[in-house]
């Protein structure tokens, strides 16, 4: 049974095994500067990406005048960039594709 003496406030209870410890200003200083680091290091990779992001924009408005051109000359701006997509993968993986098209497009009558 515990009794509560009406001139103290009742202590609280210990973690079982660890010593409550205080911050002193050194310890305030030290926290306050890690936080510190971490800010500033999280403010510049923001940076870092929204300048990538706007460069990444950039990029694509220049690609999108690129193609209005090509569209200008006459070429066909879809085949073009089915073209560069081919242009990125492996030639074997290519065949194979156009392999299995052919196969289907046999199987429905629309061969030629």
């Amino acid at each position: 049974m515990h009794t509560i003496d009406a001139g103290h406030a009742p202590e609280e209870p210990r973690k079982r095994g660890k010593i409550p410890m205080k911050d002193t200003p050194a310890d305030k200083a030290v926290a306050d500067a890690a936080y510190a680091v971490t800010g500033d290091e999280l403010r510049q990779f923001m940076e870092r990406y929204e300048q990538l992001n706007a460069e990444k924009q950039d990029v694509a408005e220049r690609q999108k005048e690129l193609m209005a051109e090509a569209k200008g000359r006459g070429y066909d701006t879809k085949v073009m960039k089915m073209v560069v997509a081919l242009r990125k993968r492996k030639a074997d993986d290519i065949a194979e594709e156009q392999a299995v098209l052919d196969l289907y497009l046999q199987c429905l009558g629309m061969a030629g």
